[in-house]
């Protein structure tokens, strides 16, 4: 299974943040979005930034909750590790688990054209055993 497979049932919909919004702007983007991560882009649309959750607290762990209306730029993870649509499943949820992101964006060309979430690879992978599972089920069974 490849990313294209994800982004085909998942959709290619990518939520952005300029690079100056706040922190306590991003962090309403994501909960109106209910999402865990935005991207920053480059006027080409290839990626600047990250910027999750997870940066968000961290943000506010070492600076409080003043650290809210410090700039996106300050906290956002950079540089951003992506994958391409042609990428193995197994080979994406291996850079995510060995480097503990979460999300990793879809280049083509080196503009982002999607975003996976390591909830999205866990789930295709699941699938994809069940799928296994089945056929070789179906296979003992005409066999024997």
């Amino acid at each position: 299974m490849f990313v294209s497979q994800i982004l085909s049932i998942k959709g290619r919909d990518v939520v952005d943040v300029k690079r100056d919004v706040t922190l306590a702007e991003a962090s309403d983007i994501l909960t109106r979005h209910n999402i865990g991560a935005v991207l920053i882009l480059d006027s080409d649309g290839g990626p600047v930034g990250i910027l999750s959750e997870r940066d968000i607290l961290r943000a506010i762990a070492k600076r409080g909750l003043e650290s809210l209306s410090v700039k996106v730029e300050h906290c956002m993870t950079s540089p951003v590790a992506a994958c391409e649509e042609d990428d193995a499943i197994e080979d994406v949820a291996e850079l995510m688990t060995g480097r503990r992101f979460r999300h990793l964006p879809v280049v083509e060309k080196g503009r982002v054209i999607g975003l996976v979430s390591i909830g999205d690879v866990v789930k295709s992978r699941i699938e994809e055993a069940v799928r296994e599972a089945e056929a070789l089920k179906e296979y003992i069974a005409a066999s024997g």
